[in-house]
């Protein structure tokens, strides 16, 4: 238990490290003040260019990936699949996932405030081989096509959030067994976890809503200029 609380805990301080601050003032800038004034990868590139905004969204997902593969290893939880888990450590397991996007959204290198937690959350889900790494694939996959067809972020971030119970009830569904409620309940944590980080992504984005309903949320067709600051 000792060895879950350390990482529980370091998972938080790993996910506080404000990468996009960091870059920003490389750049010669606060991102705190352009654009949405968000410190995550979208704002970052839409106000310092592509390149370094998919090197802060890089960074950002190695914030949940990171703590994840560790404890893994540590508790030798990593390479099991749910029906080789007890709950209490897929709980434990998914805990250190939180503390990790809960950092980034409330770091304590920036008073308890910080960004949506999207790539945090992203890279944690995905480095939970293989519990939960194909329904983070999957909503990869829902994210970039929204993304494609929309151009709107945001909405391809809510979008791939929704989808990440869905893909996961899909993928746990046991194949053969004599007692499918049974499993699904013993498999039941991830669940549970998913849908309320799909509830929290929803929250985080109110404001995108707003925007989106009032045709305001800016695109990422034309909106992002290279190499330079962009008008908020």
């Amino acid at each position: 238990m000792n060895i879950w609380i350390a990482c529980i805990i370091g998972a938080y301080f790993v996910g506080s490290i404000p990468f996009g601050v960091l870059i920003g003032k490389a750049r010669g800038i606060d991102i705190r003040q352009h654009g949405s004034k968000n410190i995550g990868a979208t704002n970052v590139g839409r106000t310092l260019g592509a390149r370094i905004g998919f090197l802060c969204f890089f960074l950002d997902v190695l914030k949940g990936a990171i703590p994840i593969i560790v404890s893994g290893i540590l508790t030798n939880v990593i390479n099991h699949n749910a029906s080789e888990l007890t709950i209490a450590q897929m709980w434990l397991w998914l805990t250190i996932a939180a503390a990790a996007v809960l950092g980034h959204m409330f770091s304590i290198f920036l008073g308890f405030s910080g960004g949506k937690g999207v790539a945090t959350s992203f890279g944690a889900l995905l480095a939970m081989w293989p519990l939960l790494t194909i329904p983070a694939l999957g909503a990869l996959v829902v994210w970039y096509g929204t993304l494609r067809l929309s151009h709107y972020v945001s909405l391809a971030s809510m979008l791939a959030g929704i989808s990440l119970p869905i893909a996961y009830l899909l993928a746990s569904i046991p194949r053969h067994s004599e007692n499918v409620l049974q499993d699904l309940l013993h498999a039941s944590p991830p669940l549970i976890v998913t849908a309320l980080l799909a509830i929290l992504v929803i929250v985080q984005h109110r404001a995108n809503i707003c925007r989106l309903m009032r045709g305001e949320e800016p695109k990422t067709t034309g909106h992002a200029r290279r190499g330079g600051l962009t008008k908020g």
